[in-house]
């Protein structure tokens, strides 16, 4: 089996994927690194060492893998395109402790995967996501609150705005508070358009989502998370008309849950803080009870 020497190289990247027949994807948002400075250090942030198992979502052709594999004890890698799975084979045939599935990650069970491929081990995952899929996929690794202590993962500079916005501020949206219940997401650095091939038309940002032992104290979640949604669709509104128009909820309730919870009724969705989020929605859901 061919060794590859360097994947970093557009030449080698290119000889490859020529011999393999592959060409790139729009729809499935297909941009390979070609800096071979950033990989090295998404791994090294990312928890890829002794100990740690890594679920990586979009290995590519390899080259955040390899990195990956050379750190972790066990990497498992879930790849949508199985045009990708021979080109996988190739170049990271020198690594025993990997196992690549060719899956969507957005159905895979991945608390099962985890305990049949990483049990014993502390668990990290680290992606390079494509803009179109960000959201669901992040929501997704939140939500099923796996046994994972780190999400650290690429996305485009602008999604990165939002997922690591400080809830309460401008850009903060219904992801925004999402993010922040779960964990605590920071930026770590940013990755220029021409360290891809093919260049994107944006720059892009390395963030990771520290998961949170404890959650923000809720009633109800479920209340929690349909009263931030319905309100950040309608984010240009004042919140008490923003709970009122999306939830349906007579709005003289809905103000004076608001007074109850010491937030001023001309407040805009994005300036409520998540304490201020939490206090309005148990003050509603025990109106709703009684």
């Amino acid at each position: 089996m061919r060794k590859v020497q360097n994947l970093s190289d557009p030449a080698v990247i290119k000889e490859i994927l020529a011999r393999h027949g592959f060409t790139f994807s729009k729809k499935l948002g297909q941009n390979f690194l070609i800096n071979p400075s950033v990989c090295p250090r998404i791994a090294e942030l990312g928890n890829a060492r002794k100990g740690f198992g890594v679920i990586e979502i979009g290995p590519g052709i390899g080259v955040l893998t390899n990195e990956l594999c050379k750190r972790a004890e066990k990497v498992v890698a879930i790849e949508l395109d199985s045009r990708l799975l021979p080109i996988l084979s190739e170049t990271l045939s020198e690594h025993r402790n990997l196992r690549v599935i060719n899956e969507d990650v957005l159905k895979v069970d991945l608390k099962r995967l985890i305990a049949e491929e990483l049990g014993g081990l502390r668990v990290a995952i680290c992606a390079n996501l494509p803009y179109y899929i960000t959201s669901p996929v992040v929501m997704k690794l939140l939500e099923e609150r796996l046994p994972v202590e780190t999400v650290t993962t690429m996305v485009q500079k602008e999604a990165a705005d939002r997922l690591c916005a400080e809830v309460g501020t401008r850009d903060a949206g219904a992801v925004t508070v999402a993010v922040s219940f779960y964990s605590e997401a920071a930026r770590l650095f940013d990755v220029p358009r021409t360290s891809f091939m093919p260049s994107p038309k944006v720059d892009s940002t390395v963030i990771q989502l520290k998961i949170r032992e404890q959650t923000p104290a809720v009633a109800d979640e479920r209340q929690f998370f349909r009263l931030v949604r319905g309100m950040f669709t309608m984010r240009r509104k004042t919140a008490a008309n923003a709970i009122s128009g999306s939830l349906g909820i007579d709005k003289d309730t809905v103000l004076a849950a608001l007074r109850a919870a010491g937030i001023s009724p001309d407040a805009r969705p994005e300036q409520l803080t998540m304490e201020e989020l939490t206090r309005v929605s148990d003050i509603l859901g025990q109106g709703s009870s009684t």
